[in-house]
């Protein structure tokens, strides 16, 4: 009989690989790698585009994945926003925050969330026409096989080194932006932070749903700490 349990451990296989309980990590990486997903998870519930937490596991699984953070798509996506990919940066510039705010210290644990960062803000400059500075314009040029093309222009590029420079400024600009907005959001939500990555740490998978009441539950003491103080003052 094949049930829910088996279609879960199927997708994960698929998505980090197959799971490694033999790896014993740290304890101070195992923090580490908690409170990195945790930013993630907790990016992804708090901006308005981005897909909902499915899961955070803090089990290693494949060749180098020692935690991950996994979303499922509410809807098919054909075209995407710039907020959209603005709020896709929040997501993955979330866990190397989380370990800055905590920590007070960043380690290699961000590396692919950077690299696909980077490859957001690029393609946000130079193929989709999403700078302010640099208007309306590409710099991609469409990359073919070269055996298809007579005259390649495969790794050559038709703009001067000043707009290169404009077109990294203005990547940098995306992700510092991004930073300092995932920075704001994870530094107010710093107590829930807390709360949600000892929680992961002392069960090592965290359900979307679970997570989702974790966030109520900081909501609703945050009412009633408000309602006792408005009780308590003096009338």
């Amino acid at each position: 009989v094949i049930n829910m349990e088996e279609f879960e451990e199927a997708i994960d296989r698929v998505v980090a690989g197959l799971e490694k309980k033999q790896r014993v990590m740290s304890k101070k990486e195992k923090e580490i790698v908690a409170y990195h997903e945790t930013g993630h998870a907790l990016m992804a519930e708090f901006l308005e585009t981005a897909d909902q937490v499915h899961k955070i596991s803090i089990i290693p699984r494949g060749i180098s994945a020692l935690g991950y953070t996994l979303q499922l798509p509410t809807e098919d996506r054909y075209l995407m926003t710039r907020k959209e990919l603005l709020d896709r940066l929040g997501v993955l510039l979330g866990g190397r925050v989380a370990e800055e705010i905590i920590f007070n210290e960043i380690s290699t644990g961000a590396q692919n969330d950077l690299a696909r960062a980077t490859d957001i803000a690029k393609s946000m400059v130079k193929e989709y026409g999403m700078s302010e500075k640099l208007g309306y314009m590409t710099f991609e040029k469409e990359r073919r096989p070269i055996f298809l093309d007579i005259n390649p222009s495969f790794g050559t590029r038709d703009y001067s080194e000043e707009t290169a420079r404009e077109i990294d400024n203005e990547v940098r600009k995306i992700i510092e932006e991004s930073y300092q907005r995932v920075r704001a959001i994870l530094t107010e939500k710093k107590g829930l932070l807390e709360k949600v990555a000892q929680t992961l740490l002392e069960k090592e998978v965290i359900e979307g749903e679970e997570l989702r009441l974790l966030i109520k539950g900081e909501g609703s003491e945050i009412e009633e700490d408000k309602h006792r103080q408005e009780t308590d003052r003096p009338h």
